[in-house]
């Protein structure tokens, strides 16, 4: 799992797993970047898509979270689920 929501919940979040630095950086950068909601708070983060986050933003720490998470099968998974990266 590298992404979870409720896609009813208003406003909308999203929570992504994070490398800590840099979800420590950006919950300090971010009012919209908050430790992840259930989730081990080191690892994750839960963002609100109010607008206040770039469209590339978001899209990046989906695209690293997704990426963590692959990295980390074994190798004949990996190669079977690793999307081509967007240039």
């Amino acid at each position: 799992m590298f992404a979870l929501t409720a896609l009813d919940a208003r406003p909308l979040t999203v929570s992504l797993k994070c490398e800590p630095s840099l979800a420590e950086a950006l919950r300090a950068e971010h009012p919209a970047v908050r430790p992840g909601y259930h989730l081990n708070k080191r690892h994750w983060i839960t963002i609100t898509l109010d607008d206040s986050l770039s469209d590339e933003l978001v899209l990046g720490l989906l695209e690293d979270s997704y990426e963590l998470v692959v990295d980390r099968l074994p190798k004949r998974q990996r190669d079977l689920v690793r999307a081509p990266r967007r240039s």
